[in-house]
């Protein structure tokens, strides 16, 4: 380790769960840490694009297609964000769309291809409700804006359209969409547009109930460079953000005082983490093997990565064990 603290930066979201390591109440051993906040698409489009800091927060699935790519980066992991997507399928409110099976050679609209909430949702549809990915006509665009576009190949027997001139909230009311995939709800159109499953919180605890699956959103990701100039770095930073989530957790479960400004939190927070073992934010690799392995399964089957990855090949050797005492 050197003599001196490395100076790293890291950009990631205003998570509770990170809080006390962004505020510096939490060291990273051997590391000075400077820390930035912002939306994650910024932050995401940043170092992707370029590299801008050392450690960044990173979506799941541009982290795979970058190790598909063999790009410079590897993750530790710390998955800062995790959020089931049944609730992420929207249809009109009173339209033909009731049920998955009503998907069958539809057009569905998604901001993104490789978004991760979106190829979640696309899985839970294929896997759990049998709709043929390649029988959909996709349409990719801007959720609420025109003008958002992609660059990718569309993948092998998939149609995947690009409009420029109009929003996916604006298709799908006209009719030209019979539902949208989108992490973002779409607000400003409540009544007109209607979850798929109005029972999606139910429906997400009976799949992880059989499944183990928790839906990963991010991950942490360093630049290659920095792992190879300081390879003891993931696992000090890896300690670092469980330190930062546990002390969280506690904070939820403290009956003394309101620590957040929603009733009967504690309640809730006793009742998942009965539902997830004790643990019900899990970091390590182990605790989310079956998550990750579903994923990489429906990425590869989407076209994000061009063969099936092994969960061994996303993150580096000194954060798949921890040492025992």
């Amino acid at each position: 380790m050197s003599a001196h603290p490395v100076r790293l930066t890291l950009a990631v979201s205003d998570y509770d769960h990170v809080r006390d390591l962004t505020a510096g109440r939490i060291a990273v051993e051997g590391v000075e840490l400077t820390c930035l906040q912002m939306p994650v698409e910024e932050i995401f489009f940043r170092f992707t694009a370029f590299r801008e800091w050392h450690v960044s927060e990173l979506s799941l699935a541009k982290y795979v297609t970058m190790v598909a790519a063999r790009e410079p980066v590897a993750a530790i992991p710390v998955f800062p964000s995790r959020v089931f997507r049944h609730s992420a399928i929207y249809v009109r409110g009173g339209g033909h769309v009731r049920e998955p099976a009503d998907l069958a050679g539809a057009r569905i609209g998604v901001p993104e291809w490789f978004q991760t909430a979106g190829v979640w949702a696309r899985g839970v549809l294929a896997h759990e409700f049998g709709l043929r990915l390649t029988d959909v006509r996709w349409v990719q665009a801007g959720l609420r804006q025109p003008g958002r576009q992609e660059q990718f190949t569309p993948p092998a027997g998939m149609t995947v359209v690009v409009e420029s001139g109009r929003s996916l909230i604006d298709m799908l009311l006209a009719g030209d969409l019979d539902a949208i995939v989108t992490a973002r709800p779409p607000e400003g159109a409540e009544h007109a547009i209607v979850p798929l499953f109005p029972d999606a919180a139910e429906r997400e605890r009976e799949w992880h109930r059989r499944t183990g699956v928790q839906p990963i959103m991010h991950v942490i990701a360093l630049r290659g460079d920095v792992l190879d100039a300081h390879p003891w770095v993931a696992a000090n930073l890896y300690q670092a953000f469980v330190e930062a989530r546990d002390r969280s957790l506690a904070r939820v479960a403290d009956l003394n005082v309101s620590r957040f400004p929603v009733p009967w939190l504690q309640t809730y927070a006793r009742a998942a983490a009965a539902d997830f073992g004790g643990d019900p934010f899990p970091y390590g690799v182990e605790a989310n093997r079956p998550t990750l392995e579903a994923f990489l399964g429906y990425a590869h089957e989407q076209g994000l990565t061009p063969r099936l990855l092994r969960v061994e090949e996303l993150f580096p050797a000194q954060v798949r064990r921890q040492y025992r005492i």
